[in-house]
């Protein structure tokens, strides 16, 4: 390749980036720290000898899905039966404290899921996912994909909102999400993204971080799982989005999707 043509090649992958950080309204240029290279000292013939000690990424994850662990032949259940099966959930303490249920929505032949933690506030309200302030970034973030909400499905881990909108409990969650398992039993994507380290804890049941889980595929069933932030951390700190939006790229890449936010 050309120099002229990476150059340009370059150019457009950061007017992709600075539209994409336009629509999730940042103006400025977020740059981000790298983190410090550890040093070891290894002895050699006497001497001490300084090399970088660079961090390994770990390998991808591969797990079958969730629910075939549990019950191998379980039926594949429509969206509707599972929401029936829920019914008025009382199974743990959290629908103590909820207004509505919020199952989840969106196309049930998504080829796109988005999975998150729990219902917060404003979800709660509207029985509906991903509604709030998080919400809102997460429709701009599905917007500069070239998508909207109705091609993608979103859910979460727990369908009761926890109080205060903290992390589900090990209970709640282990209670809970059997439901998740069988909404990606009955929509089988293409692509998983699980928004935040809650809903990768419980897809792979690893305590892993989310920094070494993030940046490529792992396998869940048949689907290709990636980790990434959830919108709320975004919220709180704006240099996720670049990593994030790197995240989408790969997604994109993978569904086959435009690149340029917009197209």
């Amino acid at each position: 390749m050309s120099l002229e043509l990476e150059l340009k090649e370059i150019l457009e992958e950061l007017k992709t980036y600075f539209e994409f950080q336009k629509t999730l309204g940042l103006e400025g240029i977020v740059v981000e720290r790298k983190k410090k290279e550890e040093t070891i000292q290894v002895p050699i013939k006497g001497k001490i000898q300084t090399e970088v000690e660079k961090e390994k990424p770990p390998a991808s994850i591969k797990v079958q899905e969730q629910l075939s662990i549990f019950d191998a032949g379980a039926k594949k259940l429509t969206l509707e039966e599972i929401r029936e099966e829920i019914g008025e959930c009382t199974r743990c303490k959290l629908h103590q404290g909820r207004t509505n249920i919020v199952f989840g929505e969106g196309n049930p032949k998504a080829r796109l899921v988005f999975v998150g933690e729990g219902p917060g506030e404003e979800e709660d309200k509207q029985g509906r996912p991903f509604v709030g302030r998080a919400g809102q970034l997460l429709t701009k973030i599905i917007a500069a994909m070239g998508l909207k909400r109705s091609d993608v499905y979103i859910c979460n881990v727990v369908k009761c909102r926890p109080p205060g909108n903290r992390a589900p409990e090990q209970e709640e969650a282990g209670t809970c999400e059997q439901f998740l398992f069988k909404q990606l039993r009955s929509l089988e994507p293409e692509v998983i993204v699980c928004l935040g380290s809650t809903a990768a804890q419980s897809l792979f049941k690893t305590k892993a971080k989310l920094g070494d889980l993030r940046g490529k595929f792992h396998t869940y069933g048949r689907s290709k799982l990636l980790v990434t932030y959830h919108p709320a951390a975004l919220l709180r700190n704006p240099g996720f989005k670049k990593p994030l939006w790197d995240d989408m790229q790969i997604v994109m890449k993978e569904l086959g999707l435009s690149t340029r936010p917009g197209d």
